[in-house]
């Protein structure tokens, strides 16, 4: 008998520390090809878990951490969340990189509606009720960075090279269709796509030097995900293509990628993002200085997606403390308006449409592995969850607060995509 109650006392110990904590999950790869870019979001989310307990926890409850590896396996990725959700009973999760992870798990969220805050630039054409997109949208990064390469660089002829997947097949269709619409002629453009993981690139960087000698001025506008990246750049410097010949602009390449690389033959290269850890403000300066504090390492960098992360996260926490709950609809109804300041010095705003306001930066590599700014927006840019450049969703937007639709039909007044 006296095993039986302290068995049960141990039980009610158990059951009344899981109530004392408010558990929220991180959904990101710790293994595989993606492994490169994830990790450090994964790192990014238990600094600010650590944070927010250190100020007081959230509802007079202390955050506890949910770690999972989907491993770069985007089935397991859903296989995960549920986990996460279902039997962890986690508040909220943050994570995923890539679109085809996001995809996997939003059937997932949608069924037991609970909240994704997914931190990573995207392809747009998506508003889920159930996910908030702190990453960029086309219009907070590809088609602004078109928009500098035209105008600034003078570039006529463009390479859209991409990793086989939605986010750059929907993506370079959105800028294929722009080019198109500012007078670039099709023939002007390359479209080339490769498998993830991909490292024989000879013959690629070939085709694009030789794409590029027709006496236009050439760029490749890059939506190369994960570890692919670093044989591409090598090859890149093997053929001798210098940034003033072939600018190449990456959506999917920051701090963290060129941490791995050999960055003197990429010097003059370029990204956009809305973020680099490059940026003078005292918010990004303390953020720095905590990260290289929590991970007791001053070599680790900062990048755009964990910007997104610290949006989101404090996001959710005024929006937790707004509703009084975890609840996922209270906190889903929340969260429109929401407003907390952002690293570069301004203030991000959750929108109606689930996408937030963010600045766009272009920055050029540097030998250091950093980014120098070298153009900005002059204002924040709203997400846009619906392209205006693609005939089939020109029409549509998503509005969650009056509309209660992530896909409204502005010519047949009628919604395709309510919770």
């Amino acid at each position: 008998m006296i095993g039986a109650g302290l068995a049960s006392l141990l039980m009610t110990t158990a059951l009344h520390a899981q109530e004392d904590t408010i558990k929220v999950g991180i959904l990101h790869s710790l293994s595989g090809t993606m492994a490169i870019s994830e990790t450090t979001l994964k790192d990014a989310m238990l600094m600010l878990i650590e944070e927010q307990n250190a100020k007081g926890g959230l509802l007079g409850k202390k955050l506890e951490p949910v770690v999972v590896d989907p491993a770069s396996d985007w089935p397991l990725f859903a296989e995960k969340a549920r986990e996460l959700i279902d039997q962890d009973k986690v508040a909220a999760v943050f994570g995923c990189w890539t679109s085809v992870s996001r995809k996997s798990v939003l059937p997932v969220f949608k069924e037991l509606d609970s909240i994704l805050f997914y931190p990573v630039q995207y392809e747009g054409e998506e508003s889920e009720r159930n996910v908030f997109y702190t990453g960029a949208a086309p219009n907070q990064q590809a088609i602004p960075a078109v928009d500098y390469l035209m105008n600034e660089e003078g570039v006529e002829r463009w390479v859209l090279a991409g990793t086989d997947y939605v986010y750059p097949r929907t993506t370079n269709k959105i800028l294929e269709a722009y080019l198109q619409s500012k007078g670039v002629k099709p023939e002007d453009i390359m479209i080339n796509y490769t498998p993830f993981g991909h490292s024989d690139w000879q013959t690629i960087v070939s085709d694009i030097k030789g794409f590029g000698s027709a006496g236009k001025k050439t760029a490749v506008v890059s939506t190369i995900n994960g570890d692919a990246n670093v044989p591409f750049y090598k090859e890149l410097a093997n053929q001798g293509i210098k940034a003033e010949d072939i600018p190449v602009v990456a959506f999917s390449v920051g701090e963290e990628e060129l941490a791995g690389l050999d960055t003197g033959p990429l010097v003059g290269h370029l990204a956009a993002w809305n973020y680099f850890e490059s940026v003078d403000t005292p918010e990004n300066a303390a953020f720095i200085d905590a990260w290289h504090k929590f991970t007791k390492n001053d070599k680790r960098v900062t990048n755009d997606p964990m910007e997104a992360h610290y949006i989101g996260f404090n996001m959710w926490v005024k929006a937790v403390e707004k509703a009084g709950t975890t609840d996922s609809d209270a906190v889903i109804a929340a969260l429109p308006g929401i407003e907390v300041p952002n690293l570069t010095g301004g203030t991000s705003t959750m929108l109606p449409n689930h996408h937030i306001t963010k600045p766009v930066l272009v920055g050029e590599i540097q030998d250091d592995g950093q980014f120098d700014v070298v153009w900005e927006t002059d204002d924040l840019v709203p997400g846009d969850a619906w392209t205006d450049f693609l005939p089939e969703s020109a029409m549509l937007e998503s509005d969650w607060v009056t509309l209660n639709c992530g896909n409204y039909n502005t010519e047949t007044k009628t919604c395709g995509a309510t919770n």
